[in-house]
C-alpha cells in the first residue's frame, strides 16, 4: 500500500487526539515451543499506521496545539541476526522508506520517551498492553508526576485503540481491494475443495489442499484456523481437529480463508460430500440461505447493526418453525430464545486487517453503529441441529449449515465481494461435479 495511505492514517488519529504522546507498539514473537517461534504476525493497530511489518518497533505520535511529529524506534541492523533470520531494515533503511519525522534505534526509546513525555499532559496507550515499551512509558509518566519542579507532566492516561479502530471502520478503496485480493483467492481454494471433495477423504486432506491453494496463488497463510467439519461435526461451531473421515450421505461446513497482506477474509460453505444434496439437506440449506439473501438485502447507508441482528433472529425463527423444528408463535419463541438451541451465534462480524475486526460497535453514548459506506462486515447465518438430539425431527439429525459472504456497504446498498463463491444448490452441485 501506498505510503501516502501511512501519513493519512496518523494525520487523521492526530486530528482525533488532544494535545499528547500516543505510543504505538509493534507486536511481540511469539514462542511456539522451546528456542522456536510462531511465524511473525504483525500488530494490526501498528500496521494500519506505519505498515512496517518487523517486531521489536514503536511508533510515537506527538501532538502540540501549533504542530505534530512522528517517531519510528526500530531494530538497529545486526549481522549476527541477518545471519539466522533474515537482514532488518534498520534505522537507516526505515528512515529512507518510511514518511516519518524522526527514525530512531529502539534502544534509544528508554531514555528519549521520558524527555518526549516531560513536555506533554495526555498519554494514549492500549489499556490492555502490558508490554515492556508501555510499561515503560507509564513509569515514566507516573515518575514525571511526582518529580518537584516539572512544569508540565502526564495527567491523563487514555486509550489509543479506540480511536485507531474507530479509523479502521471505514475501509478506503485501497483496503478494499487488499481484501478483495484475498477473497479471489479464497474463491478459487473454496471452488477446488467442492470439486476434489471424496467420501473416504480425511477432513485434513481438504484443508491441506485448501493451503495450497493459498499458498500457491501468494497468500502468506489462513486467516485464521480453518474448519473442516464433515457430518455432525459441523454442529460444533468451533471445530478445529479436522481429523474424521469424510462419509457418503453427509455435508462438509468449511470455513477457510486467506489473508493478502495482512488483510482478511473469511468464508463458509457447506455442500454435499458426494456433490448431491439429498431432500432433507436441501430443505435445511434452502432455509439457511433464504435468510442470508434477505438480510444482505436490507443492508444500507443508516440500517443499525442491532436491528440487522433482530431481523435475523426473526427469520431463522421463521425457519425453524417452517422447518417443523419449532412450534408457536415467532414472537414469544424469540422472548424466550428457543430458537437460540440452533442458531446462537450473531449474524456477523467486522472484517478488514484482523478476521475479527476490533471495531466499536456501538457509539460512545452506548448505541448501536449505523452502517457507513466503506465498512466491510460478514453475513453468516446458520442452523445446526445435532445428530443426538430429538427434538429436531429425524431427517435433520446431524445437519449443521452455515453460509458465510463477505458484505461491503456502500452509498447505494451493498456489495457482495464474495458473490463469485459458489452458493445456490445449483451452483454448488454443478462444481462438484466438475471433479479435479
Amino acid at each position: 500500500m501506498n505510503e501516502t495511505h501511512f501519513v493519512n492514517r496518523r494525520s487523521k488519529l492526530l486530528t482525533m487526539m488532544e494535545e499528547g504522546v500516543a505510543i504505538i507498539t509493534s507486536a511481540p514473537t511469539q514462542s511456539r515451543s522451546n528456542d522456536t517461534e510462531y511465524p511473525y504476525r504483525q500488530n494490526s493497530d501498528f500496521y494500519y499506521l506505519c505498515g512496517f511489518n518487523e517486531d521489536n518497533s514503536v511508533l510515537v505520535l506527538i501532538k502540540t496545539p501549533n504542530a505534530s511529529k512522528t517517531i519510528l524506534f526500530v531494530e538497529a541492523h545486526n549481522a549476527e541476526h541477518a545471519l539466522w533470520n533474515g537482514a532488518r531494515l534498520g534505522v537507516e533503511g526505515a528512515r529512507e522508506r518510511f514518511s516519518v519525522d524522526e527514525t530512531h534505534d529502539i534502544a534509544q526509546y528508554d531514555g528519549m520517551i521520558k524527555e518526549i513525555l516531560r513536555e506533554h499532559i495526555n498519554l494514549y496507550v492500549d489499556l490492555y498492553n502490558d508490554s515492556a515499551r508501555v510499561v515503560e512509558a507509564k513509569a515514566a509518566a507516573q515518575s514525571l508526576h511526582s518529580t518537584r519542579g516539572v512544569k508540565r507532566h502526564i495527567r491523563s492516561i487514555r486509550d489509543v485503540t479506540y480511536l485507531i479502530r474507530t479509523l479502521r471502520l471505514i475501509k478506503s478503496p485501497e483496503e478494499i481491494e487488499t481484501i478483495k485480493k484475498a477473497i479471489a483467492i479464497t474463491a478459487k481454494a473454496h471452488h477446488s475443495a467442492m470439486q476434489m471433495c471424496r467420501a473416504g477423504m480425511r477432513e485434513y486432506q481438504l484443508q491441506a489442499h485448501m493451503n495450497y491453494v493459498f499458498l500457491n496463488n501468494g497468500a502468506m497463510s489462513e486467516a485464521y484456523g480453518a474448519i473442516v467439519a464433515g457430518g455432525n461435526n459441523a454442529n460444533t461451531l468451533h471445530y478445529v481437529d479436522n481429523r474424521d473421515e469424510l462419509r457418503e450421505g453427509d455435508l462438509v461446513l468449511i470455513d477457510a480463508a486467506c489473508e493478502w497482506e495482512l488483510y482478511a477474509s473469511d468464508i463458509t460453505r457447506t455442500f454435499p460430500i458426494n456433490g448431491k444434496f439429498s431432500d432433507p439437506q436441501q430443505e435445511v440449506y434452502n432455509a439457511v440461505l433464504d435468510v442470508q439473501l434477505r438480510v444482505i438485502e436490507a443492508i444500507r447507508v443508516g440500517v443499525k447493526r442491532d436491528w440487522l441482528q433482530t431481523y435475523s433472529e426473526e427469520l431463522l425463527c421463521d425457519a425453524l418453525i417452517k422447518l417443523g423444528v419449532l412450534n408457536g408463535e415467532r414472537s414469544v419463541l424469540i422472548e424466550t430464545k428457543e430458537h437460540k438451541k440452533y442458531a446462537p451465534h450473531g449474524i456477523g462480524h467486522w472484517m478488514g486487517l484482523d478476521v475479527h475486526d476490533p471495531c466499536p460497535y456501538v457509539d460512545e453514548e452506548g448505541e448501536s453503529l449505523a452502517f457507513m459506506a466503506g465498512m466491510v462486515m460478514t453475513i453468516e447465518p446458520g442452523l445446526y441441529f445435532r445428530a443426538d438430539d430429538e427434538s429436531v425431527p429425524q431427517a435433520f439429525r446431524g445437519i449443521g449449515i452455515r453460509i458465510e459472504d463477505n458484505i461491503l456497504v456502500t452509498e447505494v446498498g451493498y456489495e457482495n465481494l464474495s458473490a463469485m463463491i459458489a452458493k445456490r444448490v445449483e451452483e454448488i452441485e454443478g462444481m462438484c461435479k466438475t471433479q479435479i
